[in-house]
């Protein structure tokens, strides 16, 4: 069985703001992770990433929110976007006056 692109899309916030969602099923889990999937999660705005979800090799699952990196707790495909949603509605409200 071959990996399975399962979402890659890129969802405009305003004119200035986008999340872009990729996530793979794979056959056998990253190096790092223990689960099937394979991920980047990130939220742009005016050019610069200011969130992302990610689990690269020998890295495993982590976030970076801001400057700040922390470990992931992966679930399923489905809580990970709603964290990742959630986090998103987070940066704008402590961003909105910038």
């Amino acid at each position: 069985m071959k990996a399975v692109e399962l979402i890659s899309t890129r969802i405009p916030y305003s004119e200035l703001a986008f999340a872009e969602l990729v996530l793979w099923r794979l056959t056998k889990p990253v190096e790092g992770s223990l689960h099937r999937f394979k991920y980047r999660l990130a939220y742009v705005v005016r050019g610069e990433c200011v969130l992302r979800y990610d689990n690269e090799v020998g890295k495993g699952d982590h976030r970076h929110f801001g400057e700040r990196e922390s470990s992931y707790a992966f679930t399923t495909p489905e809580q990970l976007i709603a964290d990742f949603q959630k986090d998103i509605a987070r940066w704008n409200h402590e961003n909105r006056n910038s």
